[in-house]
């Protein structure tokens, strides 16, 4: 059942108030009071927030996205910049040639408000060549150093983004060691896992061959790929850094062997390599680069998979 208050407080927060279960002042007519069909559609979302689909009389639709889940959710306990980053991630993707990025049309400490996607279509080989061909254009923004302007947010944790001139000294800092500190990581890392991380990222510059700074969607599972209403590739829920696009491919790539339902098609890879050739070993390499997400789902406390086990061959492979 959607939690009507809380879709309310999320709206207000952003400033769109309405008529319908939302009226509060009538200044921005979301959904008619007398349409059951228009209440608002509770989304999957992502792990530390929860959005809602709300359709306008004119049949627009926007995206309410709020921190925190379904009968816990408190936007006030959102991290000050949390949209605020985000929108900025979405604003940087925004490349002529990329993706499709959805307007930002509010943003808050407690709220985003974004134009409606749809959900991607999962077999449909045109789309994800169509995406290969966007993550290309994407990765044709470089930058001469490693980070960003700010740090941003993975999940609910900070994504460092301190610059560096050297890809696998930023790698090593801000992707892997950083979450060493975290306690989740450090109750379930043994002193030898760690001591194997530092090992992989005193290696990482004869394990990862040299590449350029490029802009980074930074959490591309698949289940952040939309698409629009005429089937164009679409992106959400970044962690934007200038960092190797391999990053970016390493995710879309991992999650498919981990998850084969949401195993990206090999055209989208071979799309990408058309337009911007991959180093050989990628696939090899994958895994090393996917550390980061490991690290960090092990520091969410996310429990749907054995990540110290990943983690651990990982560290048995690449030693």
């Amino acid at each position: 059942m959607t939690d009507l208050p809380a879709v309310r407080e999320a709206l207000a927060a952003a400033g769109l108030t309405g008529a319908g279960p939302f009226d509060r002042s009538g200044s921005a007519r979301l959904t008619p009071r007398d349409d059951p069909d228009q209440s608002p559609e509770m989304l999957a979302g992502g792990d530390n927030s929860t959005a809602w689909r709300v359709r306008r009389p004119d049949g627009s639709a926007v995206v309410v996205k709020a921190f925190g889940k379904p009968g816990g959710l408190d936007s006030t306990a959102a991290p000050d910049d949390l949209f605020e980053v985000e929108a900025q991630g979405l604003a940087a993707l925004r490349i002529p040639g990329g993706f499709v990025i959805p307007d930002v049309l509010a943003v808050t400490p407690h709220a985003l408000v974004l134009q409606s996607l749809l959900p991607r279509p999962h077999d449909d080989v045109g789309f994800w060549e169509r995406a290969g061909h966007a993550l290309a254009a994407t990765h044709g923004v470089t930058d001469s150093c490693f980070g960003w302007h700010r740090d941003g947010w993975l999940g609910s944790l900070r994504q460092e983004n301190g610059w560096h001139e050297d890809g696998h000294a930023f790698y090593a800092t801000h992707r892997i060691l950083r979450y060493l500190k975290e306690s989740p990581v450090d109750a379930a890392l043994t002193a030898e896992d760690r001591a194997g991380l530092h090992r992989i990222c005193q290696r990482l510059p004869q394990l990862i061959p040299p590449a350029p700074a490029t802009i980074t969607h930074g959490d591309l599972a698949p289940a952040n790929v939309m698409a629009t209403p005429d089937g164009r590739p679409a992106l959400i829920d970044p962690a934007v850094s200038f960092t190797w696009p391999e990053v970016d491919l390493s995710m879309l790539y991992w999650v498919g062997l981990a998850w084969p339902g949401a195993r990206v098609p090999d055209r989208f890879f071979d799309a990408y390599a058309e337009r911007r050739p991959i180093a050989d070993g990628w696939r090899d390499r994958a895994p090393l680069l996917h550390l980061r997400e490991l690290l960090s789902l092990i520091a969410h406390g996310d429990q749907r998979r054995d990540f110290v086990a990943d983690v651990r061959h990982i560290i048995r492979v690449f030693r």
